[in-house]
């Protein structure tokens, strides 16, 4: 049985623990928001957002269409209200290969030093 760590047992995330997973700005996030509907955070009592897995989830599909793969947002919007499963399958698919090359970068630098 694997330990739950403390992000495992974590219902919301802040807009600035968002914006640092992602690696950009609250303002970034706010104009998402407000370019697909699909993230809506709740709202506490000032206003303040409180972001759930499931919305990090598709801020991650967001990110992948409009920074990685440099679609515009009309384009990205699109897709997401069009194929939301299939667009959401890729990023992981991506991701996961993303992580892969890493592994293998840091093994083959790991393997030259051995030389």
């Amino acid at each position: 049985m694997a330990l739950k760590t403390e992000k495992n047992l974590k219902h919301f995330y802040s807009i600035s623990e968002v914006a640092e997973m992602f690696e950009v700005n609250e303002t970034l996030l706010r104009f998402w928001e407000k370019e697909f509907p699909q993230i809506n955070p709740k709202k506490g009592g000032r206003g303040v957002r409180q972001y759930t897995k499931e919305d990090i989830e598709i801020i991650r599909v967001i990110y992948n269409l409009v920074k990685v793969r440099g679609l515009r947002i009309e384009a990205a919007r699109e897709l997401l209200k069009k194929n939301h499963e299939g667009t959401a399958q890729q990023t992981e698919v991506v991701d996961r290969l993303r992580a892969i090359r890493e592994e293998l970068v840091t093994l083959k630098a790991e393997l030259g030093d051995l030389e």
